[in-house]
């Protein structure tokens, strides 16, 4: 009884957490397009790439979190290596989305 209503609140949640990163990568990327142009006929400094960056991070949690929500689902062994190495990828762009933000933090501050 308890498993039934548990996986059927996953299935609710694990597709609004994924659909919610979606979104912020649309809102993220359309808004970085829109400064983009916004930029090219006003004079301004700012600063596109780290808003978007942030944004792409963002994302990134809320579809490590589906993923995440999905292990409570794993019925067998290939399945838990198949998730498991999705999420490992998906903490490395992390990773590397906040390391070239600290990067690019640090250049602007320099500069």
């Amino acid at each position: 009884m308890l498993e039934q209503i548990v996986e059927y609140i996953l299935e609710i949640l694990i597709p609004l957490c994924e659909g919610m990163g979606i979104m912020v990568i649309a809102v993220s990327t359309l808004s970085a397009f829109w400064r983009y142009l916004l930029g090219l006929f006003h004079a301004g400094s700012r600063d596109i790439k780290s808003e978007l960056a942030s944004g792409l991070a963002l994302s990134l949690e809320f579809k490590m979190a589906a993923e995440i929500l999905k292990t409570v689902l794993v019925r067998d062994m290939t399945e838990l290596m198949v998730l498991g190495a999705v999420i490992i990828l998906r903490a490395l762009l992390s990773f590397l989305i906040h390391f070239e933000m600290k990067q690019h933090d640090n250049i602007t501050q320099h500069v």
